[in-house]
């Protein structure tokens, strides 16, 4: 599993739950599912949450993991770590008095260097290989940060019109990105563009990935 290196109130209409302790009705990744090493947790609660700080206060990780919180929904809470779980391990983890456990494989890590324009891979520590790449322009720049893969693609249609660029804009576009791996839900990749191969390597020239 690759990993790529680069609160709000209660949603209206719902009635949230008054009790410190609600009831967790799953937890993703399963127990036995094995994940990469910054693979996030989704917890769903059976009701909507009231005390959201009282449910993160209830979820446990192993000493020295520190992450953030999100919450999608009034009943989904989600957990990113700051860092990496352990590789190749048994993770222990808890809400409330729901325990579970995730599995890790390999370190698998790509890291972008936006100023250098490459992609490294390293598995467990040894660089596999270095790759020239081209990230988003000044205008469109990539995020920086941590993420882990949502999800891969063999094919994906990138279109201009889903980020506010008309096709007929100068720089609209509607192409096919191939071997795409997704790492956000707004729709950023690390994916294959024979069309930069020129800029690969010497400049940023992407709208964002």
């Amino acid at each position: 599993m690759l990993v790529v290196v680069l609160v709000r109130s209660a949603s209206p209409g719902f009635a949230a739950v008054t009790s410190p302790n609600p009831t967790v009705a799953s937890v993703q990744p399963r127990p036995g599912e094995v994940v990469g090493v910054a693979a996030q947790i989704t917890a769903t609660f059976t009701t909507p949450v009231a005390n959201r700080f009282a449910a993160e206060r209830a979820f446990t990780v192993p000493e020295g993991m520190s992450g953030r919180f999100s919450w999608p929904d009034a009943k989904t809470l989600q957990f990113k770590p700051d860092g990496f779980w352990p590789a190749h391990s048994v993770v222990p983890l808890s809400v409330g008095g729901f325990k579970t456990d995730i599995t890790t494989d390999a370190a698998v890590l790509g890291v972008a260097s936006i100023s250098q324009h490459t992609f490294t891979v390293s598995i467990d520590g040894e660089v596999a290989r270095t790759m020239p790449a081209s990230m988003g322009k000044p205008s469109r720049p990539t995020p920086i940060g941590n993420y882990s893969v949502l999800s891969r693609e063999q094919s994906v249609v990138m279109d201009s019109r889903t980020i506010g660029i008309p096709l007929s804009d100068p720089e609209g576009y509607k192409i096919t990105a191939y071997y795409a791996e997704r790492i956000t839900g707004s729709g950023v990749y690390v994916h294959s563009a024979p069309w930069s191969v020129d800029s690969q390597g010497n400049a940023n020239v992407s709208h964002g990935c």
